[in-house]
């Protein structure tokens, strides 16, 4: 998922975006861990979209303290 398109969601889509990508890190690390994962690749990727999701978050968090 592309920086552009999170930037898109509202707050609360990203909440629910950042859950479903760190319940998809748990499977992938409980495949990995019972030897089922068939992409290991995908682990890195998805911390890579939580590390996205959470500083557009923070971005958020900054503006809105900004112009408040």
């Amino acid at each position: 998922m592309k920086a552009s398109e999170i930037r898109e969601l509202t707050t609360e889509e990203l909440q629910t975006k950042l859950k479903t990508l760190k319940e998809e890190l748990f499977n992938l690390r409980f495949q990995l861990a019972i030897n089922q994962l068939e992409n290991p690749t995908r682990i890195k990727a998805v911390k890579k979209d939580i590390a996205r999701v959470l500083t557009v978050i923070r971005e958020q968090e900054l503006e809105s303290s900004k112009n408040a």
